[in-house]
């Protein structure tokens, strides 16, 4: 196909010769008369190269140039100019035009203009076709980037899982091999104690799963008018009998200043739940430096956040290399007995609200986690 080019000029001897030059040349010529006549030309065949005077009535030259930019920016213009003409040449060159010739047109000033002007549609289009290209190439090594992260990600989790099914396993297995000798013996003391461990492991498995499908469910909280210190109450009136029994004193501090906050309260309260069980299991050898073992749970208004709460205990602390752990997948303070999960559901719903967790502890100095959540718009 030949190339197309606009010729405008408002002289018809001057349009009528440069065409015949131009269709020797190979192009197929569109012509105008005036700037308003070439934008509707330009419009309907969107030629790549345009060749037009400066000097038209009306609408001139540099107003089609910007015109046309404006409407394909890739589109090569080259300027037609007198003498007289050439701070408006220079102008044209400001608005992005190919090139200029003046008059009276010659031949190889013509050529080496148009020669620069393909050579400049040549190298647009090679760097388009290298950046789509490029964009190609990043989203297909993104992609694969991605897959061998998950995949890495699934064989973890997967082994992580494995291990901690097979210690509940040999936990069943243990209860059961106590459970029958206490049948085979006729023992009372070996049937309390296999069945307690079969029980025990159960509870294991099940709140194994549980975890699973919680972190692994994905939904948007379920925003609520909210005083922020219910659900804070609610887990303290949850937990204060079981800190009894655990020998710790359980303590609430709450400021009753605050207004209401749009907040999921049911996802908090399992969030601050949480928190209070890693604290009371981080209690279970007493309170630091031989103190009596005490959790405070605390609220207050945070600056430029809606509510901050505070889980505190004086238990065991954790050491530097525990703390950098805490918040990944399966990773359990408690051994066996915990699922390495319920930290993660909690950072999980907090960044689901928007809001930051944070971790402060020291070896035998006691744990602080400081929740804060934002100050959402009522409606």
């Amino acid at each position: 196909m030949k190339e197309k080019i606009l010729l405008v000029d408002d002289e018809e001897g001057i349009r009528r010769v440069l065409a015949i030059t131009l269709e020797d040349e190979g192009y197929e010529v569109l012509t105008a008369g005036n700037g308003e006549d070439a934008m509707k030309v330009f419009e309907e065949a969107l030629p790549r190269l345009v060749l037009t005077d400066i000097k038209m009535p009306g609408m001139d030259g540099v107003e089609l140039l910007q015109r046309i930019k404006e409407r394909r920016p890739d589109t090569e213009v080259i300027m037609m100019t007198g003498h007289g003409d050439l701070e408006l040449a220079i102008k044209s060159l400001q608005f992005e035009a190919a090139d200029f010739i003046t008059k009276p047109i010659h031949d190889d000033a013509l050529d080496i203009a148009l020669k620069r002007a393909r050579e400049r549609i040549a190298l647009k289009e090679q760097v388009r076709v290298y950046t789509d290209h490029l964009e190609q190439l990043v989203a297909e090594k993104t992609q694969q980037l991605l897959d061998s992260e998950r995949l890495a990600a699934i064989g973890q989790t997967v082994a992580t899982l494995a291990h901690a099914i097979k210690n509940i396993i040999g936990g069943l297995k243990g209860g059961m091999y106590v459970l029958e000798k206490g049948m085979e013996l006729d023992n009372g003391t070996y049937l309390s104690q296999g069945w307690e461990m079969l029980k025990g492991n159960v509870g294991k498995i099940s709140n194994l799963a549980l975890d699973l499908l919680n972190y692994a469910k994905e939904r948007a909280p379920d925003y609520q008018r909210c005083d922020p210190n219910r659900p804070l109450a609610e887990v303290y009136q949850l937990m204060r009998i079981r800190a009894e029994e655990c020998g710790a004193r359980l303590r609430m501090e709450v400021d009753e200043s605050m207004g209401e906050i749009l907040m999921d309260p049911e996802a908090i309260h399992c969030c601050l739940l949480n928190l209070v069980g890693n604290a009371l299991d981080a209690c279970q050898c007493g309170g630091s430096c031989g103190q009596p073992a005490e959790i405070v749970l605390r609220s207050r208004q945070a600056p430029h956040w809606g509510v901050e709460y505070q889980v505190e205990d004086n238990g065991c602390g954790l050491d530097e290399n525990t703390r950098e752990k805490v918040f990944k997948a399966f990773f359990s303070t408690k051994g066996t007995k915990g699922t390495g999960l319920g930290l993660m559901i909690t950072q999980k719903i907090i960044k689901e609200h928007g809001g930051e967790i944070e971790l402060d502890s020291r070896q035998g100095k006691g744990t602080v986690f400081t929740v804060r959540l934002p100050d959402l718009p009522i409606s």
